[in-house]
């Protein structure tokens, strides 16, 4: 388990005592002073080899216990999170005119997202500092891993999540046993409303950005790809964007390998949004190396799980990217669309919108003539049947036919 040192604040630089701060930064508040776990990376370099992994003999993320801040192993739900695959497309490469090209598909964690990683941590923390209630607002993947992971816990789970939200993300919430309360208004009121809640009756909260551990769990996915991947890694990763605590994580994920002398260089991640939900990728284009400036806005896209017109990490992502040396790509819906279609029918892989905005991403990279020789993976953040409405819009419908030979015979000729 890894030895935290101390949580420091991304736009002061403060670093704070674990007991001290449960948030963020009490001098730059909760949009600009959200908080980066420390480790002490010395004794970790002396103590693990990425050999030890292996020899574990789990095969989760928690095969990576000794970098992530968990005190208590006792609370450790048995869902097997992480350790998704990552599936190498050869032919689909040449295609593109790349050297690799790797899909890892994180729809195939327990309830079907990227969030599994982060929310498992937090229900972890939560029994560890005695917080009866654990809440949080989302667009429906962090809520329902969330839900899922803490249902074989005594925690109560109160939810908030825009009345627009999927139903079948909504449905998941509900099976999992947790309150959920449909918010008349964007995933940005919802946060909001969650923030307020959580202070006022004394709740964990897990949404995204405010909780420093929720980045512990997803750094997780870049470390298990280096790993998959025999320490070889890609040149470029694209991964989509709403709130920026997943690239955030992925960014970490790297820089950490790179700080224990496990990998030479990091690879370049590309943060993916959509047109309409594009926020950070604004502010990373105006960011000078000093300080992060955005602009809040009102979101639109089909992607929800990125439909983020106020993001709450942004600070954090604007400069674990810059640091990383990755950059940001825009694609429209319209991209986003065609690329759940594209992904399926070329891998197998079914997305969601936000998980195919990754894919959209590589594909708009290539037709610009960036990638040309280069490997690359994509994150495929939350599996296609979270959001069957979406692709729906883009296939075509199936034929009704008499149980018969001779009406089948019609169709086929």
């Amino acid at each position: 388990m890894g030895q935290i040192t101390g949580l420091r604040c991304v736009t002061c630089g403060g670093v704070y005592d674990p007991n001290q701060v449960e948030y963020t930064c009490p001098s730059c508040g909760p949009r600009l002073g959200t908080l980066e776990v420390l480790y002490d990376y010395e004794h970790i370099r002396k103590t693990l080899t990425r050999d030890s992994f292996a020899q574990s003999g789990r095969e989760s993320m928690w095969r990576y216990l000794p970098l992530l801040p968990v005190e208590s192993e006792e609370f450790i739900q048995p869902l097997q999170v992480g350790w998704t695959p990552a599936y190498s497309f050869p032919d689909l490469a040449r295609e593109l005119q790349l050297s690799s090209l790797v899909v890892k598909d994180d729809g195939q964690n327990p309830t079907a997202s990227y969030k599994d990683r982060a929310s498992s941590v937090v229900v972890i923390k939560a029994q560890e500092k005695g917080k009866p209630v654990v809440t949080c607002a989302s667009t429906g993947n962090a809520a329902s891993s969330l839900a899922g992971f803490a249902a074989a816990t005594p925690l109560e789970t109160i939810i908030f999540v825009p009345k627009t939200a999927p139903e079948a993300k909504v449905a998941q919430l509900l099976v999992y046993g947790a309150r959920v309360f449909l918010v008349n208004g964007s995933y940005d009121v919802a946060y909001d409303l969650a923030a307020e809640a959580a202070d006022a009756f004394g709740w964990y909260n897990r949404s995204a950005a405010v909780n420093p551990y929720l980045v512990e769990g997803k750094k997780t996915g870049a470390i298990e790809l280096a790993e998959q991947l025999n320490w070889q890694l890609p040149d470029v990763v694209f991964v989509g964007v709403g709130d920026g605590s997943v690239i955030s994580g992925v960014c970490k994920g790297f820089a950490e390998l790179q700080q224990l002398g496990w990998i030479d260089k990091v690879p370049q991640v590309a943060g993916v949004q959509a047109d309409g939900s594009a926020p950070i990728a604004k502010a990373f284009a105006a960011y000078d190396g000093h300080d992060v400036w955005f602009e809040d806005i009102e979101a639109a896209t089909v992607a929800d799980s990125i439909c983020v017109g106020k993001p709450r990490d942004v600070v954090k992502a604007v400069k674990s990217v810059s640091a990383n040396g990755g950059r940001f790509v825009t694609v429209s819906d319209e991209d986003i669309l065609a690329a759940i279609i594209s992904l399926a029918r070329r891998t197998g892989v079914f997305a969601e919108p936000a998980g195919a905005a990754a894919y959209a991403g590589l594909l708009a990279s290539v037709k610009a003539g960036h990638l040309k020789g280069q490997s690359a993976a994509v994150l495929i953040t939350g599996n296609g049947l979270k959001d069957v409405s979406s692709a729906r819009k883009v296939v075509g419908k199936p034929i009704v036919v008499e149980p018969s030979l001779k009406a089948l015979e019609k169709h086929l000729t």
